[in-house]
């Protein structure tokens, strides 16, 4: 008779430090350094993986360094009816990738702010 459901006896990948599963969604985001004597850059890129905390995601910039603090916008779009929220955030995984990019992972670290809010249609206010 076999067993059903996922064996608890599959073994677990010893460099695996994830606390929460990711979801392998891209969405745009705005990437920003939060360090004014650093030089400064806007990074938007989609997402590669995404976790309630946490971010991966692959740039060609190599101005990203471990434990640097970034203000992040997700989702991330210009229209000004959208609500984009920003995160505080930290670079925990960097990693050169064969094309000559970087492999970027980024923990969300805190909301900042409530979301940007939606402004009134022009039809609200007029009776």
């Amino acid at each position: 008779m076999a067993a059903k459901g996922p064996s608890s006896s599959r073994p677990i990948a010893q460099n695996e430090r994830r606390r929460r599963r990711r979801c392998k969604i891209t969405q745009l985001m705005c990437i920003r350094p939060t360090d004014p004597h650093r030089p400064q850059f806007e990074d938007v890129r989609g997402t590669h993986s995404v976790s309630r905390d946490g971010v991966y995601f692959q740039t060609d910039l190599a101005s990203y360094e471990l434990g640097m603090r970034l203000f992040v916008t997700l989702p991330f779009t210009e229209n000004p009816t959208a609500v984009n929220r920003e995160y505080l955030a930290e670079v925990t995984r960097l990693e050169p990738i064969k094309t000559g990019a970087y492999g970027v992972g980024i923990k969300l670290l805190m909301e900042i702010g409530p979301p940007r809010p939606t402004p009134p249609s022009p039809r609200s206010g007029r009776k």
